[in-house]
């Protein structure tokens, strides 16, 4: 019996279960209750009355700037207001999803490919949002590069209000309705990139963008 064997028996031994490994009952029971998926306790505010309005408010926990817009046509000359704004170089790299717009009438150079090191300012959609933590959830495809939300400096995300949910269990249910299995990658973003890994000081940016501004449209 191996190192990982023999403790995983002396926890049996412990909780009173013979053997040295899961039986094929216990096997059976567990993939009941993973395919049940059943929702825990969940805190009063995880369903808020205004929904959008808890995601903002979350949105401002976080230090994620945002806009809310009534169409798509509107994001170019909202994205140059905000890069104007911060000083920032008025090129962006983005998702095919909006290459279409009217980019050059915003004066933004736009640029339809997978972001670089090199690259900025990086636009990408979500697959949908979670009002309870002022998240994003993200799937990675051939038109919807992970990367482009990952390098750049600074990410512009876009949130359809229609994809807007209370809980992130709700994401996941969502995942699995319309998606099924989850592609190579599923990521969350929640803010500008930080960590206290080094004596527990937060640093900004630290694996991924400093600066994270989302755009909600209400179409």
């Amino acid at each position: 019996m191996g190192a990982r064997e023999n403790i995983l028996a002396r926890i049996r031994r412990a909780q009173g279960r013979p053997g040295s490994g899961p039986t094929d009952a216990e096997r059976a029971a567990v993939r009941e209750a993973i395919a049940r998926h059943e929702v825990g306790p969940q805190p009063p505010f995880a369903h808020a009355p205004d929904r959008l309005a808890q995601f903002l408010k979350e949105c401002d926990r976080l230090g994620t700037t945002h806009d809310v817009l009534d169409s798509d046509a509107r994001i170019p000359a909202a994205l140059a207001r905000y890069l104007d704004a911060g000083g920032l170089e008025r090129r962006v790299t983005g998702w095919e999803a909006f290459a279409a717009l009217d980019w050059a009438g915003a004066g933004i150079a736009f640029d339809n490919r997978p972001a670089s090191g090199e690259d900025r300012t990086g636009l990408t959609g979500c697959f949908c949002a979670i009002a309870e933590t002022g998240t994003a959830l993200l799937l990675s495809a051939p038109a919807m590069p992970k990367v482009t939300a990952l390098l750049p400096e600074t990410h512009v995300l876009v949130v359809r209000r229609a994809r807007l949910l209370d809980t992130m269990e709700e994401a996941f249910a969502l995942l699995r309705a319309e998606v099924g299995d989850p592609p190579r990658a599923v990521f969350f973003v929640s803010g500008p990139s930080r960590t206290a890994d080094i004596e527990q000081t937060i640093v900004i940016g630290a694996h991924g963008p400093y600066r994270v501004h989302v755009i909600v449209l209400e179409s």
